[in-house]
């Protein structure tokens, strides 16, 4: 989310102007491991005591064949079982031609009984997104499945899930890339390569009852040290502000015991859900520390430049004049204008501000633009019309016909402006 540039520097003292603006944020090289360490299944087998229920299911071939396939082609709603008896052949041929699963019926038929298991009511997601920009489709309006056909039409309808798909890679270096390699290497056959090694998997997450979006937060871990942290659910709820000590102590004690060493990387952020009574924290997802992950409620420049624990604390400004900083040593950068008691109750306050570090919890206030955003709904740029959705499960003669009647649309509205233009200009004589 962009802040201006006025706010900015409110809201994050530490940041001094620069002579020359920077023309791309200071991030760190992002590695593909990193992308990949960020992958649930990568990182769920080790934290799985720490987030909600949740099944992992290997996608085939043949499935993500489907998934990156044009067009919404659902299954029938009952697919008989596989008996193993002979057919004939053109009525296989017909048959997955109006039911894409017989490519995949294994497959269909464990999703959905694992839907069954988990109590008949789950979340879907692949390896990094969920399909948040595709819940308009839904007959819900949310990320709530009931059935097979429910999943695969919005992990069909999300931009987000094409970006796992086809470009979760991008803008990655590989650290493990031989620089004697041939130059005019073919990148776009490297980075399919890359793609087609990539275990796949379709995450089923038992549906949480009563869940309060209020109640999400994402953290942002910086060095191995947790930085900052701000509400996920762009709103403004009046309980939140009374109840941020509670949540960053939670917070911040769930990361020192369960993440802060574990984790492959020493910077990511994640984010977690603490439901009443705000007892236990919840690992919902582990995001890159890049700028594909949504910093929310701050801006990445902002975050970037942040001083946190792993730097000695904050910058302090004595009688507005003299900045005084900890060192790595843990003494303090004297300034010419203090006396030896004056630098000693500086030198005790500094250290007892290391101490008692605490990460900014970031929310929604009453007051903030963002609170009354109705004009704009989340995700909005990710919706189609729908009949463009209509003639897409059509296939592509449904497209074709659609197209056909929106030029003649837009040829007629071109010949209607003419004309009243034309009319425009005699009756301005």
């Amino acid at each position: 989310m962009p802040i201006a540039n006025a706010d900015l520097m409110e809201r994050s003292p530490s940041l001094e102007p620069t002579s020359e603006p920077l023309m791309e944020l200071p991030f760190p090289v992002v590695t593909k491991s990193h992308i990949l360490n960020c992958s649930y299944h990568s990182w769920y087998p080790r934290y799985r005591s720490l987030t909600p229920k949740a099944r992992l299911i290997p996608l085939s071939a043949s499935f993500l064949s489907y998934l990156r396939a044009d067009g919404i082609i659902l299954p029938p709603e009952d697919i008989p079982s596989s008996t193993g008896s002979d057919t004939d052949n053109e009525e296989e041929e017909e048959d997955q031609t109006t039911d894409p699963s017989q490519a995949w019926l294994d497959m269909h038929q464990k999703i959905k009984s694992t839907i069954s298991e988990l109590g008949g009511s789950v979340m879907p997601k692949l390896n990094w997104s969920a399909p948040k920009d595709a819940t308009w489709i839904s007959a819900t309006n949310s990320m709530t499945c009931t059935t097979p056909n429910d999943i695969y039409l919005l992990l069909k309808s999300s931009d987000f899930i094409t970006h796992d798909l086809e470009q979760v890679l991008d803008d990655c270096e590989d650290e493990s890339d031989d620089e004697s390699e041939v130059e005019n290497q073919d990148e776009e056959r490297s980075a399919s390569e890359h793609l087609s090694k990539i275990p796949y998997h379709l995450i089923l997450r038992k549906t949480i009852p009563a869940f309060n979006p209020a109640l999400e937060i994402r953290c942002f871990v910086r060095s191995r040290h947790l930085l900052c942290m701000c509400q996920r659910d762009l709103n403004h709820f009046d309980f939140l502000p009374r109840l941020i000590p509670k949540l960053r102590s939670l917070i911040q004690d769930a990361f020192d015991k369960n993440l802060k060493r574990t984790f492959p990387d020493e910077s990511f952020v994640f984010d977690v859900y603490i439901p009443p009574p705000h007892d236990r924290v919840w690992l919902i997802d582990v995001n890159p520390w890049a700028p594909r992950t949504d910093p929310l409620l701050f801006s990445w420049l902002e975050v970037l430049n942040m001083r946190g624990e792993e730097q000695g604390g904050a910058d302090k400004l004595q009688d507005g004049v003299v900045r005084l900083s900890l060192n790595g040593n843990g003494s303090v950068d004297r300034g010419s204008d203090l006396d030896d008691e004056q630098e000693e109750e500086v030198e005790e306050a500094s250290e007892d501000e290391e101490e008692a570090f605490t990460p900014e919890f970031r929310l929604v206030n009453r007051d903030d633009p963002e609170a009354y955003n109705f004009n704009t709904p989340q995700y909005s740029a990710h919706k189609l019309p729908k009949d463009v959705v209509d003639a897409s499960t059509d296939g592509e003669a449904g497209l074709r016909e659609f197209m056909g009647t929106w030029r003649e649309i837009v040829a007629r509205q071109e010949k209607e402006d003419r004309e009243e233009k034309d009319n425009g200009i005699v009756d301005g004589i």
